[in-house]
């Protein structure tokens, strides 16, 4: 493990499943409050929330964890295709290790996208999560899901998204067709996580944007409907698939009072 600090952050690369990741840190002043691990969405990394885990850590006063997963970020970047199961093996080897390493025992999840998925495969394997924040996770796979990343594999091959995504990733190229090949594999359209959410018990905050254009209500009408835990759901009018960034100031208070209710 190797770290840099500043007053109150500390940034990590640390060995996860063989491969080193990016680590963000902030350290909290305040004893006994739950620590919060964010999990970035399937082209997300450290850079990629921007300033929101700063923003969140500041109103809560949480301890926050953030991380680029492998093939992400500045972590290392993918040596092979990812497998149909790339989200199961995050959530039940990978993410297990990297909290393990870290001493982090009864984290509240804070999941984007893929990295709620992710939570959601973690929680349902796990006693120890206190709280889940979702945003626009996915528990299946639906057209418009297929339709949109088939769309965003032409903007890759025409506009600047490389070019953008080049300032959050160091290998922008196999970061994005390591994410946009296997949700466009044909195996890919029976991925299915509902069997976990019946063994979550931990309290849960789903926020949707309805005019994601990855995913629609139905995604969180399952989570609501078959989670073994508490379910509160906040959905937002003309807010796409990143509600931390067409939202932010609701969001932001939508978590912290959720955090407050469960971090008791």
């Amino acid at each position: 493990m190797t770290n840099t600090r500043d007053s109150h952050k500390q940034r990590l690369q640390l060995k996860v499943q063989g491969h080193e990741l990016e680590v963000l840190r902030i350290r909290s002043a305040e004893e006994r409050t739950p620590e919060l691990v964010f999990l970035h969405e399937g082209l997300g990394s450290v850079s990629h929330w921007w300033s929101f885990p700063s923003r969140l850590a500041e109103r809560t006063g949480c301890a926050v964890t953030v991380y680029s997963r492998y093939g992400c970020g500045n972590s290392d970047p993918l040596e092979r295709p990812h497998g149909v199961r790339y989200m199961h093996d995050e959530g039940l080897m990978a993410l297990p290790e990297l909290l393990s390493k870290l001493e982090i025992e009864s984290p509240i999840l804070v999941g984007h996208s893929d990295g709620g998925s992710i939570a959601i495969i973690y929680a349902g394997a796990h006693d120890r999560v206190r709280g889940l924040v979702l945003l626009a996770p996915h528990v299946f796979v639906e057209d418009l899901s297929v339709a949109s990343i088939a769309a965003a594999k032409v903007a890759f091959e025409t506009t600047d998204l490389r070019e953008k995504l080049g300032r959050h990733h160091r290998d922008a190229a196999r970061t994005f067709w390591g994410w946009n090949d296997i949700w466009l594999h044909p195996e890919f359209r029976h991925w299915n996580i509902e069997e976990y959410l019946p063994r979550i018990t931990c309290p849960s905050l789903v926020i949707q944007g309805l005019e994601d254009q990855y995913g629609t209500m139905a995604q969180v009408e399952a989570i609501r409907r078959q989670s073994g835990g508490p379910v509160e759901v906040l959905a937002l009018e003309n807010c796409m698939h990143s509600p931390q960034r067409d939202e932010p100031e609701r969001v932001l208070e939508a978590i912290t009072r959720f955090i407050a209710s469960v971090g008791r």
